[in-house]
């Protein structure tokens, strides 16, 4: 049986301000699979991510996410961006911040349902978090932070799961253990992971969406050194961080 299609962008085109950004993106997404956005920066990527979210509005052709549009499917799509701002003063637990996440689930403000407590604690668990959940959040480590960070996007209860540089600012070792969660994740649900790091991602996706204005998208097994060198426009060498040597695929 063919896998259904998450995300399809067909003759796309979005500007800022009259200034091109993307141009003419055909592609698709399809269900349980793990795929990583590449490119320089400024390129794009980003802009991609917030398209799919229904957070801009392209300037021609249309997006679809499960079939229905952006703002139709926000429901069924968790975000992780690239930056959160926190006050390291303000008292805030794990379990609070992941808690966040089920706002938007016919859950406002206070006090939240023993299913969404249930839903938060089964987030924390795949994430490998749950003996942290009463912790304050300012006392976790950067990639502890991480972790919760995805929770949070997890306690939604997506099926499309969108992440933007999830382990910038985070060492190897970390780096190395959210991408071992998130493939295991990638078996139940659609996870899109925007990445710097190719000859890092390449490791675990199934296919990369390379953005610089223009969008193609390769099988991990086919991308070589001249398609990264066009997409950077630069001498660029993908370098495989061999992480998994001893372990079978």
């Amino acid at each position: 049986m063919d896998k259904e299609i998450v995300v399809s962008f067909q003759d796309v085109d979005f500007s800022y301000n009259s200034v091109p950004v993307l141009e003419d993106v055909n592609f698709a997404i399809y269900d349980r699979s793990f795929v990583s956005i590449v490119g320089p920066n400024a390129g794009g990527k980003t802009t991609l991510l917030k398209l799919m979210l229904g957070l801009l509005k392209p300037s021609r052709g249309t997006i679809k996410i499960l079939a229905l549009s952006p703002e139709k499917a926000r429901s069924l799509v968790g975000y992780m961006p690239q930056y959160v701002q926190f006050d390291p003063y303000f008292p805030v637990t794990v379990l609070d911040v992941v808690l966040m996440g089920r706002l938007g689930n016919g859950t406002r403000f206070g006090p939240y349902k023993k299913k969404d407590v249930s839903i938060c604690f089964e987030a924390l668990k795949k994430l490998e978090m749950s003996d942290t959940w009463n912790r304050p959040f300012k006392a976790l480590s950067g990639g502890q932070r991480q972790r919760v960070l995805i929770a949070r996007a997890l306690a939604t209860e997506p099926r499309l799961l969108l992440l933007d540089e999830p382990t910038s600012n985070v060492d190897m070792n970390v780096e190395t253990e959210l991408f071992e969660l998130l493939n295991t994740l990638s078996k139940t649900i659609t996870v899109i992971v925007v990445s710097h790091d190719l000859g890092f991602v390449s490791q675990y996706v199934q296919r990369v969406v390379c953005v610089n204005r223009k969008v193609v998208v390769h099988p991990t097994t086919a991308i070589t050194g001249e398609m990264i060198n066009n997409l950077y426009m630069a001498d660029v060498r993908m370098v495989q961080h061999d992480q998994r040597e001893n372990k079978k695929d």
